[in-house]
């Protein structure tokens, strides 16, 4: 009896070992469509187009949802709409996924400037010289947006009461 399951149980062990292979493998590649879609991305928020650029790269990531680049890009599209909230978000999906990309380091320390949350830029920063251990493009960029006054933010409009009607006759 234990002879009958043995061998269903080896094929399933040998089966799940080869899953586990294919898949720690795909981690490392990216696919070809993904990459095409990054590309039409990147083209479309060159030209300012930043709708259509989000659209491509939520293609790309609908094709390879662990695209590092398509989140980054979306990241650069809201940044580039002056949404940082959302950018934010998009930068820490990319950096979940490639956790040493300076850009995308970068990127979500301006934008979290613009949120008013320097401290946290500056943790951002400190990972940045980590990471270069000299002189860094990336360091010196996010140094000069954390030394320059601190964003306004638009102040609310005061509502004034309504007038009561005059009646005309």
């Amino acid at each position: 009896m234990r002879k009958a399951w043995s061998i269903p149980l080896m094929l399933l062990v040998t089966g799940a070992a080869a899953t586990v292979a294919m898949s720690t493998a795909r981690d490392d590649t990216v696919s070809p469509a993904s990459l095409r879609w990054v590309a039409i991305g990147q083209a479309a928020l060159d030209k300012g187009q930043a709708p259509a650029a989000i659209d491509a790269f939520e293609a790309a990531l609908a094709v390879d949802p662990k695209d590092a680049r398509a989140f980054l890009g979306i990241a650069h599209a809201y940044d580039q709409q002056g949404l940082p909230g959302r950018a934010i978000k998009y930068y820490r999906e990319a950096l979940s996924l490639e956790p040493n990309d300076l850009g995308a380091l970068e990127g979500q320390g301006k934008a979290l400037i613009a949120r008013g949350a320097s401290t946290r830029a500056r943790v951002n920063l400190d990972r940045i010289k980590t990471l270069c251990k000299g002189d860094c493009p990336a360091a010196k960029r996010l140094e000069t947006a954390l030394a320059a006054p601190p964003p306004v933010v638009a102040a609310t409009a005061s509502i004034e009461p309504a007038k009561p009607a005059v009646a005309k006759n």
